[in-house]
């Protein structure tokens, strides 16, 4: 963790990349769970546009569960230590796959969500966006067009954002440190950014519970360990 905070002090240019395994230590079930809300489910078959054209009862009721179950899901010391670093000048960007909006309840501010947030509704007709809790009060028309509110987040089937992927390539290229946290690589585009980073000499570290494709090529790779308990560790060299 000494070398990690040194890096930090050192760097001129700091990107996060945050994956699933940040949201799971707040309590957050990730796709290839099969327990929680997954259980007995197939979020790909709902979580998509397929389910939002033509079979949207079972769309609402599966988002409506989703986003009841973040109710009561906080921000773990992880997120609260990247949000202090950036205010401190520490971190300069966050890139996160969650759709969770935890990042920006723990305070952070310059960053991409690549895959949207959950946070937010917006119809899907008209583009109006409103707080996920209309979902909560059975709300699925929009009140401007009458079409229909779906969350705002990346489907199954669809492209994600270009603003969020243009803000990631630039963010990317920049980094002369470039940290990935509880993300397997295995998705794309997001799994190019540490690459790119590492190509453009920047220093890669990678914090993930298991092993991932860009390890060999990573400067230093942390396993099995807390990514919250790796963060405060080092927040204590800085």
């Amino acid at each position: 963790m000494e070398k990690l905070a040194d890096w930090i002090k050192n760097a001129n240019y700091t990107v996060v990349m945050t994956g699933a395994g940040m949201s799971t230590e707040s309590g957050v079930p990730d796709f290839r769970s099969n327990k929680g809300i997954w259980k007995d489910r197939d979020p790909i078959a709902l979580a998509s546009t397929e389910a939002l054209q033509y079979n949207r009862e079972a769309f609402f009721s599966f988002y409506q569960l989703r986003i009841k179950s973040l109710e009561e899901v906080k921000p773990n010391n992880g997120h609260y230590t990247l949000a202090d670093w950036e205010h401190h000048g520490l971190l300069q960007s966050l890139i996160t796959q969650n759709v969770d909006d935890l990042h920006s309840k723990a305070g952070s501010r310059n960053m991409a969500e690549l895959h949207g947030s959950i946070a937010e509704l917006r119809c899907h007709d008209c583009g109006y966006q409103i707080s996920s809790e209309a979902y909560l009060e059975n709300n699925t028309t929009c009140p401007k067009c009458g079409g229909f509110f779906r969350p705002n987040v990346v489907l199954f089937g669809e492209m994600l954002p270009e603003k969020a992927i243009q803000f990631a390539q630039q963010e990317t290229a920049k980094a002369d440190l470039f940290i990935v946290l509880g993300s397997s690589l295995s998705v794309a585009p997001a799994s190019a950014f540490p690459a790119e980073a590492k190509e453009n000499g920047a220093k890669l570290v990678i914090i993930n519970k298991t092993t991932t494709e860009l390890d060999d090529h990573a400067d230093l790779v942390i396993q099995e360990r807390s990514i919250s308990e790796v963060l405060e560790e080092t927040n204590k060299f800085l």
